[in-house]
């Protein structure tokens, strides 16, 4: 079990999160507790999620949402933790630093337990694609979870990253990159954000973000092509939402959260694309 806090990235506001260890067969599951009192308990599962900007989103049959749900899912997936309730007191997780490091660092301190059961996965069987103009995404066969993504961005060309999705390769190669921006769209956002009421990018500043100004990261990058290692690391978290590990590769081409979940829901509604088998515990 661990428990963090901190401010949220859309709303602004501070949230508590305590996470603990679940039942075989629970999968990831958000227990939000309203302002009432009541706890509305919202599935991490594709079904239940629900378009929001510039983030994952969930809701639950009565409209509760839960937002930037994205990173936790990523840090939970890539350290094979497959059952666990998370606990949070606001309608979003924390932000941090615009990173999953923060989450990893909670979950390799708290631990895991092996259960006696086999891992239920799902083993691609053929090739599934998803286009949208230049963005394209496609996953296809493959013996473990591996990504090559590329990202082209105006002012730093073509970036690149493509690995397999190993607990390491993700504390040391993706967790540390941070959710990114252009100022000169992210200060109008927040000022229609205030102006209309929605909650977009409220908690947005220099702590939380990467900062893109023309041709850099304010502060620089902390990792080589950040940009396309945090559009992997989101990756990631939204691929878990089709409920067991995935064994296949996949190829991204300037994806984004909205291509993912297409991708994830086309292939989950394919029945000869996928099967579950069982795997060792790992």
């Amino acid at each position: 079990m661990f428990r963090l806090q901190g401010r949220s990235l859309h709303t602004g506001r501070h949230a508590n999160v305590r996470a603990c260890p679940a039942e075989a067969g629970t999968g990831i599951v958000f227990q939000r507790r309203l302002r009432t009192g009541r706890i509305v308990t919202v599935p991490a599962l594709w079904q239940a999620r629900v378009s929001q900007p510039l983030c994952t989103a969930l809701q639950a049959p009565d409209g509760t949402l839960v937002r930037t749900v994205e990173h936790l899912l990523a840090a939970l997936s890539a350290l094979h933790i497959d059952n666990a309730r998370v606990e949070m007191d606001a309608e979003e997780l924390p932000i941090f630093d615009g990173s999953a490091t923060p989450w990893c660092e909670a979950i390799r301190e708290a631990g895991r337990v092996d259960l006696a059961i086999p891992r239920t996965m799902i083993r691609i069987l053929r090739s599934v694609e998803v286009r949208d103009g230049r963005r394209s995404l496609r996953i296809e066969p493959a013996p473990a979870l591996s990504i090559t993504a590329s990202l082209a961005l105006a002012h730093f060309g073509e970036m690149r990253w493509g690995g397999a999705i190993t607990p390491e390769s993700f504390v040391n190669d993706l967790a540390p990159s941070r959710s990114f921006g252009r100022l000169k769209w992210a200060l109008p956002a927040k000022l229609y954000a205030y102006v209309s009421g929605r909650p977009v990018l409220r908690g947005a500043k220099l702590s939380t973000t990467a900062a893109i100004f023309g041709n850099r990261v304010i502060g620089g990058m902390r990792v080589p092509d950040e940009p396309v290692r945090h559009r992997i690391l989101d990756l990631v978290g939204d691929l878990s939402l089709a409920g067991h590990p995935i064994l296949g590769h996949v190829t991204a081409v300037h994806t984004g959260h909205e291509l993912n979940h297409a991708l994830v829901a086309k292939l989950m509604r394919d029945p000869f694309a996928w099967e579950l088998v069982g795997a060792a515990s790992t």
